[in-house]
């Protein structure tokens, strides 16, 4: 016996297509010029999908078109199956599968992204993952160039954020981190950061700006650091052969934290916290980006980083 069909069988791929690349630019006509179509046929297209589905897709704010509940839930499915559509295309035609390229900051790059990437090449062998790492500023760079198909890790300035688009997946604390054994484990973390040689973030690392509002807060300003950086390699290396103290995302030093090679110095402080998620340009269109993205929106809340709540 045939089973039922839940969607409508008046729902087309051109349907699809259509559907997607509004939710990507926020509105019709930028779509309708890439299809070289008018925007009342568009429109009609739209409207179409969503009387076939029995519910808005979209709510009109001012000039933008935003995604309902149900919108956001269906393009979710709608872009996992476009995928697995073409990457069965893909498969009839080998050396077509083609790459994902992937920008990933320090913060995602111990845990989560590998993760990601060891379940991903489960269910799509046939894409290669290309991945580059660096500072925020470089990757943000190649993100807009066309350099990187998306980005994971903190959430971009707001002056960053024209043309790009940002999921969050979870949020995450900055931490102030020494060796095992410190002699100032156990002091106060004022008296600690005065006597101790600090490792902080670059000026251009996003979470200088709340490392700085926090020294700030004790009356550090202007305090100088011994290092800059947001290498793992690096930071872990200085501070296992030193008295140094180093502020870096829980991400980055979560394995260390685990085996006990270096202990976490309470601050006190709700503040030292941000969003890490996806960041990535709203017309994107790569294979497997949508399988990526929902592998990630699985994963990365049970990584041990992710702050509760």
């Amino acid at each position: 016996m045939d089973k039922p069909t839940v969607m409508h069988p008046g729902v087309k791929l051109r349907h699809i297509r259509a559907f997607l690349e509004i939710a990507a630019e926020g509105g019709l006509s930028s779509v309708a010029r890439a299809q070289g179509i008018s925007q009342p046929a568009l429109s009609r297209t739209l409207a179409e999908l969503e009387d076939l589905l029995g519910q808005p897709l979209f709510l009109r704010q001012k000039r933008r078109l935003v995604l309902t509940e149900g919108g956001r839930l269906f393009r979710r499915h709608a872009a996992l199956a476009l995928e697995s559509l073409e990457a069965g295309a893909a498969a009839l035609r080998p050396g077509t599968s083609g790459s994902l390229r992937i920008g990933v900051l320090p913060t995602a790059a111990t845990r989560m992204v590998p993760a990601v990437m060891l379940r991903f090449r489960e269910l799509r062998p046939e894409i290669l993952l290309r991945v580059e790492t660096g500072p925020h500023h470089h990757l943000i760079r190649l993100l807009r160039d066309g350099g990187i198909d998306l980005m994971v890790g903190r959430l971009p300035d707001v002056s960053e954020m024209p043309g790009l688009s940002f999921e969050h997946l979870y949020e995450e604390d900055v931490l102030l981190v020494g060796r095992r054994e410190h002699p100032m484990a156990a002091r106060p973390v004022t008296e600690a950061l005065k006597a101790s040689a600090l490792i902080l973030p670059p000026e251009n690392a996003l979470i200088r700006r709340p490392v700085n509002d926090y020294l700030a807060s004790l009356g550090l300003v202007g305090i100088q650091p011994a290092v800059e950086t947001v290498s793992l390699a690096v930071g872990r290396g200085i501070c296992l052969a030193s008295d140094a103290l180093w502020f870096i995302s829980r991400g980055v030093v979560a394995e260390e934290l685990e085996r006990g090679m270096l202990i976490e110095f309470q601050l006190g402080a709700r503040f030292m916290s941000g969003a890490v998620g996806i960041t990535r340009r709203q017309s994107a269109s790569a294979p497997g980006l949508a399988a990526f993205e929902e592998i990630a929106r699985q994963l990365a809340p049970r990584m041990p980083e992710a702050k509760a709540g």
